[in-house]
């Protein structure tokens, strides 16, 4: 794939996946249209076998491989999710993966790997430690490093998202998209953007060492230090020689919105509470932001991408616990 892209290598991407990854559903939340006076829909992208929307932009990138690169087998880093879709898709193809995280990661998705037959190998204290390793494997075992999100293939793969809701919701007027590397919002973006330039992209990160948001600030990348959050999956840096999704999430998205800790875990209790869902807190920044009346109203649809569910159950038992929501009349 060549160093620019454009949507016919999301639908390409579209193509490949199709016999791994199926469209996930879109419903309409009546107590978030009620709220908002608009339609508001979410798009479960935690329907997924690994409960996350990572399996697309994997997919896209291990099925280019060529056969001699699935023999050697491959490596990722991860925060949890993406790591999770690389052992899917590996244990699917057969395919021999080792993934390496940080200590950060939560129970709920090392167990996953587990379950998933990867092999894994804990570095250091942040995505950015994990790299390093996974980079080292690359020259000690050839094996082929499958990037999280700075890669065309997974930006392609992350993009059907928005062919699937360019389809479904003629309205669009407003996508809410968690961002942390960029390559979710890059691939959204360019499908949405390139067919309806007027629907407004929104990204949404925790307040915590959101590291795209302040590299965009400060017009190049930046690394940060990781801190404790409620929104895991959006940790990790976007690296310094990042070549794709820092200048994509520039051009694609319109406006960002921080959400504080606390309105994080409102949100998942809220969703758990009121429409019995269950999301990680990454997912659940899209939810606090319509909550908080973030989004500045105009006609037409608006979509929140509900990006994942694997999140301990004892965290989101807590914060159910910890929020109360009075019974409405």
């Amino acid at each position: 794939m060549s160093r620019k892209m454009g949507i016919k290598e999301v639908w390409e991407a579209r193509k490949r996946i199709a016999s791994l990854v199926k469209k996930t559903p879109l419903i309409e939340s009546s107590v978030l249209s009620e709220r908002l006076g608009r339609p508001v829909y979410l798009k479960l992208e935690n329907t997924h076998d690994i409960g996350a929307f990572k399996i697309r932009g994997a997919a896209n990138k291990i099925l280019s491989l060529s056969e001699e690169e699935k023999r050697r087998g491959v490596t990722t880093y991860s925060t949890g999710n993406h790591g999770m879709a690389v052992a899917y898709v590996a244990q699917k193809l057969g395919i021999e993966a080792v993934v390496c995280i940080s200590n950060r990661v939560p129970k709920a998705k090392v167990d996953s790997l587990k379950r998933l037959g990867a092999r894994i190998e804990v570095v250091g204290k942040s995505q950015d430690a994990a790299s390093v390793r996974c980079f080292e494997l690359e020259k000690e075992r050839g094996y082929t490093v499958i990037e999280p999100f700075d890669d065309l293939y997974v930006i392609a793969g992350q993009g059907t998202i928005g062919l699937e809701l360019l389809e479904d919701v003629p309205n669009l007027a407003d996508v809410l998209v968690p961002l942390s590397g960029g390559g979710l919002l890059s691939g959204i973006g360019l499908a949405i953007k390139t067919n309806n330039p007027e629907t407004r992209i929104t990204g949404v990160s925790m307040e915590r060492s959101a590291v795209m948001h302040e590299s965009l600030k400060a017009g190049k990348p930046l690394e940060m230090e990781e801190s404790e959050t409620l929104a895991d999956s959006l940790l990790g840096g976007i690296g310094l020689d990042n070549h794709y999704t820092f200048d994509m999430v520039g051009e694609f998205m319109d406006q960002i919105v921080l959400i504080p800790e606390d309105e994080i875990g409102y949100a998942m209790a809220y969703m758990m509470d009121k429409q019995r869902i269950i999301m990680e807190g990454a997912a659940a920044t899209g939810i606090a932001a319509v909550l908080g009346n973030q989004i500045p109203h105009q006609n037409g649809a608006l979509v929140v991408i509900i990006t994942g569910q694997n999140v301990d159950i004892a965290i989101l038992l807590e914060l159910i616990q910890k929020y109360t929501f009075e019974k409405e009349e």
